[in-house]
């Protein structure tokens, strides 16, 4: 099965040459067909690539298929590397991206670009298992510069709407400041090291550089590609493009929030593990933007209204936690709560999707409420993720962040308080979002009203296998206090580099269960809360105009984060490119390019004269060069 490794990348893209060629020729059924089963076929040769990693037939596969750059001693190929991390990635991709895809076969059915939709998706997946299943930088930063170009397109899919547009203008503009960070680290590797294959870069590192000794060129790599990181996986300064990413489609932003684009920084990081680790200073800056992060983004959350944005912020709160886990040293730690929220996240996007379909495209959640009778299957799921990712027992989401708060605990007290504190706001906009929109009463129109019902198997069918997913999920993780066994971790230690094996818990079994009690506890305190305010007490968030408090109105504009950038940095740039116009180009730009034409123009004018067709002018000419020339050679 190693043979066809290659097919898994190769069948999405052939899914999108032929929805993207001949899509109107095509029914929707048949680019459903073809959308769904090219990422059906490339789950099941994952899954058979996983099975042999599992039984231990594969441990690290390089597959090189030919040389892509030779300059100098430099030679790049396009080669994949299959091992225990590239697979794990390679299963949630196409494992969750195949539900997204039949989810999405429901959900834009009724869509004029149902085929152009379909095709990007493809070239979406396409892209994202090429960043994962490449062997050196740069194969992965092909993937990188795809999954960008996907989501500017995917953002923008409904390009009729100008608001959309600019959101999509948005993430690629955003990205690609994160990009030329990581353009520049992936510079210096190949000036550093010769080379950009993970195996020659990591071999060399470790050779050369000497653990806990500061190393300036090594800062200078890993905090470069950590610039890439923030803009890819939404993090401080770089992730207000997330938010407003939410113009597009609603599967859509479950592919980009669960099982592609956000996740990318993560696996890059972890996939470099070596670099990072011996750069202790750039893992610092990792833990404190991260936590920050998740802090900054779950406050922004307490108080949104629109259930797309509220999911939104979440995302961008949990990242955070996944790179607070990062720079603690706890790769495995990452890349396991990547996994369960992949399952909680994209189960409940597609749950809010569910909801809007009902409420005909209506996404505030103080229009909604009493809807659990009218779609009770989007309801049970959409509980069961909400209960994952508050982190109760034994849901997926639970053993993830569990294990990040234990890592927490072990560097600093504090660390774990703040940790905890950024889960209890999570558990509250999570369920007063589920409060608001399936409790109470119904507080829309009579038309939407009436147009409520449960979606279509073809979209409920995806959240109940992801409702299962984020139930079971969780137990490829089990702490050892518990009774288990933290398997994720045993099969991606060979990725890890021996000098992050010290990452093992030191906490006695009495702490860590204390730890688990007093979390548990106050998230479900916090519960009680929520359902006291939007249950009993029917509260419902003010209208829109309404008069706020200071703190309720900084949170509500999310610290007006954006008109500090417009101000700062947009108009700035704006007023920099007028000046630029009107003296650069017009000025010097325009006049000196104008100048040479009028010159060329004059010029001709006056060579036309000698071609002007007078016989006897032609004559007089030539007897005075007869003249000029014999006058000449006498005198020389």
């Amino acid at each position: 099965m190693l043979q066809l490794a290659w097919l898994i990348p190769v069948l999405p893209l052939i899914g999108f040459l032929i929805i993207g060629l001949a899509n109107k020729k095509l029914n929707k059924a048949l680019v459903g067909i073809i959308g769904c089963g090219s990422i059906l076929g490339s789950f099941l040769i994952v899954l058979s690539l996983l099975i042999n990693v599992l039984n231990g037939s594969i441990q690290s596969e390089t597959l090189t298929y030919f040389n892509w750059i030779s300059a100098g001693s430099l030679d790049i190929k396009l080669s994949f590397l299959i091992d225990p991390l590239s697979v794990t990635m390679m299963t949630i991709i196409t494992g969750v991206g195949f539900l997204i895809h039949l989810y999405s076969a429901g959900y834009m059915s009724h869509d004029e670009g149902f085929a152009r939709y379909f095709a990007y998706l493809n070239l979406f997946v396409f892209s994202m298992l090429i960043l994962v299943m490449g062997s050196n930088f740069l194969v992965l930063f092909a993937g990188w510069e795809g999954v960008g170009l996907c989501s500017y397109l995917l953002i923008g899919f409904w390009f009729k709407n100008n608001d959309y547009n600019n959101a999509a203008k948005k993430a690629f503009i955003m990205n690609r400041i994160g990009d030329l960070g990581f353009l520049l680290g992936m510079l210096l590797i190949i000036v550093t090291f010769g080379s950009l294959e993970y195996s020659v870069v990591f071999e060399q590192a470790q050779t050369i550089f000497k653990p806990g000794v500061a190393q300036p060129v090594l800062i200078a790599i890993t905090l470069l590609l950590f610039l890439g990181a923030t803009g890819k996986s939404a993090q401080i300064p770089l992730y207000t493009w997330l938010p407003d990413a939410m113009a597009g489609p609603t599967p859509v932003s479950a592919l980009i929030h669960a099982a592609t684009m956000v996740t990318a920084g993560i696996y890059m990081i972890v996939r470099s593990n070596v670099l990072f680790s011996l750069a202790p200073f750039t893992l610092e800056v990792i833990e404190i933007i991260g936590l920050t992060t998740a802090l900054f983004a779950a406050t922004i959350g307490l108080v949104q209204n629109d259930i797309k944005k509220v999911l939104a912020y979440s995302t961008v709160s949990q990242l955070g936690y996944m790179f607070f886990a990062l720079g603690m040293g706890a790769y495995s730690t990452a890349i396991f709560h990547v996994a369960t929220h992949a399952f909680f996240k994209a189960l409940l996007f597609l749950g809010a999707g569910s909801v809007i379909h009902a409420m005909s495209g209506e996404q505030d959640i103080r229009s909604m409420g009493g809807l659990w009778k009218k779609l009770p299957i989007t309801f049970a799921t959409f509980i069961i993720g909400t209960v994952a990712i508050a982190g109760i027992p034994p849901f997926a989401g639970f053993f993830s962040k569990d294990e990040i708060l234990a890592h927490a605990y072990e560097h600093s007290p504090i660390l774990w308080v703040l940790g905890v504190l950024g889960a209890l706001m999570t558990t509250f906009y999570m369920f007063r979002l589920v409060f608001l929109t399936f409790f109470g009463s119904f507080r829309g129109t009579d038309h939407q009203k009436s147009h409520l019902h449960e979606s279509p198997l073809i979209m409920t069918i995806p959240l109940m296998v992801l409702a299962v997913l984020s139930v079971i999920g969780g137990f490829v993780g089990v702490p050892e206090v518990l009774g288990g066994h933290n398997f994720l971790k045993s099969f991606l230690s060979p990725v890890i580099a021996p000098i992050n094996q010290h990452t093992e818990h030191a906490l006695s079994h009495s702490t860590e269960l204390m730890l688990m009690g007093i979390s548990v506890g106050a998230v479900l305190l916090v519960i009680i809360i929520a359902a006291i305010v939007y249950i009993s007490k029917k509260a419902v968030p003010s209208p829109e105009g309404s008069d706020l408090s200071a703190p309720h109105k900084v949170l509500y504009n999310k610290y007006y984060i954006d008109e500090i950038y417009r101000t700062l940095v947009v108009k700035p740039l704006y007023w920099l490119g007028d000046i630029f116009y009107k003296v650069f180009e017009i000025k010097i730009i325009d006049n000196f390019v104008n100048a040479w034409g009028k010159g060329i123009d004059r010029g001709s004018a006056g060579l036309r004269f000698l071609q002007n067709g007078s016989i006897s002018f032609y004559m007089f000419a030539m007897v005075i060069g007869i003249i000029l020339i014999l006058f000449f050679n006498t005198i020389i």
